[in-house]
């Protein structure tokens, strides 16, 4: 798909950052992963998930699987429900307009990227800033960009270093990083203004407008979220083997994005993505 690069970001990592700073928009791995592996599976496994990763801690995929869909379900409903209410006049004061709407939607948009990372071995999420962490790689594998798929299996071989067998794969550069959350910001940005009407147009027709709210929530929300939980559960099935093989066909793709950009310097970059990425998972 064309990204037009002249859509201006700006605006959208306002959008992004302020979905992050909202209340509910974190999520506890370890409060999370404890409330849905105990009673599943024993103790010195969650005690292995909890440190290592699920991953590591060899918890069989079905299960895992069926958490995520769980998960999936469950902040479906929960985004629907919210923008619903945020779609009818007089509904919650916080979110009066179509940007607040957006964070929001963001917001819950993030929350299952966290839950689905952790349920698939993930270490805990940093929102501090929301192009500065491993968000914005999740973010864009929702929206399909290929970039971004790459980008996650090269974190997928350093995240499921299985204990004893850690998997030889060049790590993602800070430079990829920010091209890829520069390209993933174009792309939103192009859809913010075609979403951004629809939801206008929603809270413009009394009462039915809440209802419009949730029906789009929903119809943009699962899919987005679908795909980054195949793409999850395909990683975490790879042997270290094929994980291998992902990568050396992921550096291909990410060969292009390892390049330092022109317009910024050095110091800048480091000012919207981390250092050591590898160290966010």
């Amino acid at each position: 798909m064309e990204i037009d690069e002249k859509v201006p970001t700006r605006n959208m990592e306002d959008i992004l950052t302020a979905a992050c700073k909202l209340p509910y928009c974190k999520v506890d791995r370890s409060v999370f992963l404890t409330k849905q592996l105990k009673g599943k599976i024993s103790s010195e496994q969650l005690a292995v998930a909890l440190e290592y990763g699920t991953v590591n801690a060899k918890i069989p995929l079905d299960l895992l699987n069926r958490l995520a869909e769980g998960a999936v379900k469950f902040e479906t409903t929960k985004a629907a429900a919210l923008s619903t209410a945020a779609g009818i006049p007089g509904g919650f004061a916080m979110i009066g307009t179509v940007p607040a709407d957006l964070a929001q939607f963001y917001a819950h948009v993030f929350r299952i990227a966290q839950k689905l990372a952790y349920i698939y071995g993930y270490k805990e999420i940093d929102l501090d800033d929301a192009t500065q962490n491993i968000l914005m790689i999740f973010l864009g594998v929702m929206f399909g960009v290929n970039a971004a798929t790459a980008a996650l299996a090269k974190l997928a071989a350093a995240n499921a270093a299985k204990i004893g067998a850690r998997v030889a794969a060049k790590p993602l550069s800070k430079y990829a990083i920010y091209n890829i959350a520069k390209k993933v910001l174009a792309w939103v940005g192009v859809k913010l203004t075609k979403d951004g009407v629809g939801r206008a147009v929603s809270k413009a027709v009394p009462f039915v407008g809440g209802v419009i709210s949730g029906g789009l929530t929903v119809a943009t929300f699962l899919p987005m979220t679908k795909k980054l939980h195949r793409e999850l559960s395909k990683f975490a099935a790879m042997s270290p083997e094929n994980l291998e093989k992902a990568n050396v066909a992921a550096d291909v793709i990410l060969a292009d994005f390892e390049i330092v950009p022109n317009d910024i310097s050095e110091e800048e970059s480091e000012d919207i993505i981390s250092n050591n990425p590898e160290e966010c998972l």
